[in-house]
């Protein structure tokens, strides 16, 4: 075997796993955003629709449920922050990060008492923005899991292009993930409404074996799909 198609074949591996891994995520996303939407009549990961329904609150006099989606959107990017944090401070990143995920949504599922059930919900936000430092990009192509506005951008992007004759076809991955979240949105809706609140655990159960299975995936493989902090002094290079 030549060194040129050993490359390729472990560049295949390295896709397909990647591309599993997010077809997974974006699973549970969709599981937790659709039970998230039934329970609480809010998004949990589609921050775009909590900005538009927090302003038209706002043009509407109703200044409660503003702030909550306000403080949901402030949840998700703290989550966003945190799944950083743990993903670089850890060996096993996609199983500590995800293992993290399904606790919080453990929590979640014992908060059950209505004065808590506020709480409960940017427990879930906080989650899923958690999430989304599992995996940051295959192959140096960006992967977004808990949303797919920017997946299906990349992807018209892609045909755009092809269209006017660049035959890289490297941008379907795109499609990926989002239909990981529409089977999940299904899985969840379908969950819900036939177990109510207790779907939150059958959810949280599904972001633990998540975690388990990230467990056999090699760490060096799991380090290729996170981005890697710029130095401090090449930042400053930059500067100049």
């Amino acid at each position: 075997m030549t060194r040129a198609r050993r490359r390729r074949l472990i560049r295949t591996r390295r896709t397909a796993t990647g591309l599993a891994l997010v077809g997974a995520i974006s699973f549970l996303a969709g599981m937790t955003d659709a039970t998230g939407l039934l329970l609480t009549g809010d998004f949990v990961s589609f921050m775009t629709g909590n900005t538009t329904r927090a302003a038209l609150a706002l043009s509407q006099g109703n200044l409660y449920h503003a702030a909550v989606l306000i403080s949901a959107i402030g949840a998700f990017v703290l989550g966003n922050a945190a799944g950083i944090v743990i993903a670089h401070v850890s060996e096993r990143r996609i199983f500590v990060v995800l293992g993290c995920v399904g606790l919080v949504l453990a929590l979640a599922s014992l908060t059950t008492v209505q004065g808590l059930l506020l709480a409960r919900f940017y427990m879930i936000v906080f989650a899923m923005g958690m999430v989304n430092a599992a995996v940051e990009h295959i192959e140096g192509l960006p992967i977004g899991l808990t949303y797919v506005t920017g997946a299906l951008s990349r992807l018209g992007r892609g045909i755009g292009r092809w269209i006017i004759g660049d035959r890289h076809i490297e941008w379907t991955i795109q499609i990926v993930p989002w239909g990981g979240m529409v089977l999940g949105a299904i899985a969840g809706a379908v969950l819900t409404r036939q177990t109510g609140a207790h779907a939150l655990w059958l959810v949280a159960i599904f972001a633990m074996a998540l975690a388990l299975a990230a467990m056999f995936i090699p760490r060096p493989l799991q380090r290729r799909f996170n981005q890697k902090p710029a130095p401090h002094h090449s930042a400053i290079a930059r500067g100049k």
